[in-house]
């Protein structure tokens, strides 16, 4: 492996640092986008249960805000819920756009990675060649292992670059699928939830 890198000069230690930050950042994203630490199971009966016994005060409040990208969304619906369902509404939607942005966090960094590396690759092969034509110039090509060491490190660049940015666009768009998909389901829960509390308000006030 460290041949490889030494053949293929000081281009391979930027694609080799490309490889290290994507594979940290896949782990971590992988980590942190579970299903069951974004979205809890049974969370939104738990909220309910809470505020239909009105325990859900400031510090509930916090905690549930605190807990999950979920429980976020939905305190900062139930802070703005006395204020009607348009009002809870919006606050539950802004607050779906900021948990969404945490979410996205270091992809813009992985799709970069993704396309640099090719980049980096192509101007390794590049340099390699540049080494090649300049040993024909001024030695001719009586000396094949001299014209090999330059075709080697233009061909190893090319392979790492690509070996490091296939990987990484696919887990990018991965986890960009994944985040689109959590987000929807958010917005579905917490819109659930909203239906859940008027219609408990609207239900007493219809039948008096």
């Amino acid at each position: 492996m460290l041949g490889l890198i030494q053949a293929g000069g000081w281009v391979m230690w930027p694609i080799l640092a490309c490889s290290v930050l994507a594979m940290a950042i896949v782990c971590e994203r992988l980590w942190s986008l579970r299903p069951t630490r974004v979205i809890p199971p049974n969370l939104v009966a738990q909220v309910w249960n809470l505020y239909r016994k009105n325990q859900l005060d400031l510090v509930h409040l916090r905690q549930l805000q605190t807990s999950s990208p979920l429980g976020a969304v939905l305190a900062a619906g139930l802070a703005n819920h006395r204020y009607g369902r348009e009002v809870m509404k919006e606050a539950i939607e802004d607050a779906g756009r900021h948990v969404a942005h945490e979410l996205e966090r270091f992809l813009n960094s992985l799709g970069t990675i993704a396309a640099v590396s090719p980049l980096l690759g192509l101007f390794g092969t590049i340099l390699g060649m540049i080494k090649v034509f300049s040993v024909i110039t001024t030695s001719g090509v009586g000396d094949p292992k001299v014209l090999a060491g330059g075709i080697a490190e233009a061909l190893i660049t090319t392979a790492a670059g690509l070996t490091v940015a296939i990987p990484t666009l696919i887990f990018h768009r991965y986890l960009q699928a994944r985040v689109d998909g959590l987000v929807l389901k958010m917005e579905s829960e917490a819109l659930r939830f909203i239906e859940i509390l008027f219609s408990e308000k609207i239900a007493p006030e219809q039948s008096s």
